[in-house]
């Protein structure tokens, strides 16, 4: 597809991306914010490096203006928000530049919003990573793979406060890897080294197994990186079949965690017993029923009794050790020790109210499961 063709509609793909960057945008925002003031900083950021011209040709706005328009509602973001948007195609800058400009209230922002218009590549990684940058999130949605690199990613993560969010074409990264012509591209994602042993892993396995692999080396390397947390979307075809895109969230920090699986878990297409497939599927997304077979929260009761035998944790303590890496909610940890303890599998304390479990709720644990 070409960078042109990409922006002739509004895609029902393009608009859940957009969404969740829009979304988690402002709940990362209203939390920096607050932090930066008390640490006497006044300023936060968002960077776009590979921005498009603002639109789609149906006039939907795409992820920077979303953004803006939510950073123009609010008067703290008004004068805190410094924004970096850049794309190679020069009349993609001044299709965004003009979109830009015709946001009410635009003159309102302290600090203008930057248009550049250049090729993402070596020089902006190393200005990023000589700078002590503020806090910012990083939006990286490239057209293929030329231009992304691990390096780059960590040039700005690597300062307090920033996340990073990756959406890319899983078919043009799958391809390219392979593809001797475009090697000097594809190795920055993973390093070379890296590279090169997941290639020779890559060779014997079929499409399922091989998307899974490069999905998983992708949050390796980043957290290999600094990228503590990383959290993976799924976006499949319109037959429901193959995965066509991936968005990647990463951070160093779990509240940035929890917000964006909040965020991706309602913008998914299906759940089963309430816990989301943190992907977005057009051929199931109406088919709510064929996903209800599976029962994750009955299974993730057992898990629980196996996981934390002999053990005594708060709610919470429960939660942030052991939901990273599963699609599971606070919500959902609270219903399952709910159940457990009405059955008398688990102890509380204090003893939680009808049809609630704070955070603050003792649980101990049997040392072999009852």
């Amino acid at each position: 597809m070409s960078d042109a063709s990409f922006f002739e509609e509004s895609k029902e793909q393009s608009r859940i991306k957009a969404e969740i960057v829009s979304k988690y945008f402002w709940a990362w925002a209203r939390v920096v914010m607050s932090v930066a003031k008390r640490r006497g900083e006044d300023r936060i950021g968002y960077i776009d490096l590979f921005a498009g011209p603002g639109r789609y040709k149906d006039g939907t706005k795409s992820t920077p203006l979303l953004v803006l328009w939510k950073a123009v509602q609010n008067p703290d973001l008004r004068k805190m928000l410094v924004t970096l948007f850049n794309d190679k195609d020069s009349e993609n800058v001044r299709s965004l530049q003009r979109a830009i400009e015709s946001i009410p209230e635009f003159e309102q922002f302290k600090h203008k919003p930057q248009v550049r218009n250049s090729e993402v590549g070596s020089e902006i990684v190393a200005q990023f990573e000589s700078m002590n940058m503020i806090p910012t999130l990083f939006f990286v949605d490239p057209w293929g793979y030329k231009g992304l690199s691990l390096k780059l990613i960590n040039s700005v993560l690597k300062n307090w406060g920033s996340d990073c969010i990756i959406f890319f074409n899983y078919n043009r990264i799958n391809m390219g890897l392979n593809n001797e012509l475009v090697k000097k591209h594809m190795d920055p994602w993973f390093l070379v080294a890296r590279a090169e042993r997941l290639r020779e892993r890559l060779r014997t396995m079929g499409p399922q197994k091989r998307e899974l692999e490069i999905v998983e080396e992708i949050a390796e390397a980043l957290k290999e990186m600094g990228g503590k947390y990383v959290l993976p979307f799924r976006f499949r075809d319109e037959k429901g079949i193959r995965a066509s895109h991936h968005l990647i969230f990463v951070s160093k920090g779990f509240k940035g965690y929890e917000i964006m699986k909040d965020i991706m878990s309602r913008e998914s297409s299906a759940a089963d017993q309430g816990v989301s497939s943190l992907e977005y599927n057009p051929a199931t997304k109406d088919q709510q029923l064929l996903f209800e077979l599976s029962r994750p929260l009955d299974k993730l009761e057992g898990q629980l009794l196996n996981d934390f035998a002999g053990r005594t944790l708060t709610m919470r303590e429960i939660y942030e050790d052991h939901s990273v890496g599963r699609p599971f909610l606070s919500r959902h940890y609270k219903q399952a020790l709910q159940n457990l303890q009405a059955r008398g599998a688990v102890e509380a304390s204090p003893k939680p109210r009808r049809n609630s479990f704070a955070d603050h709720i003792s649980v101990s644990f049997p040392s072999h499961s009852r």
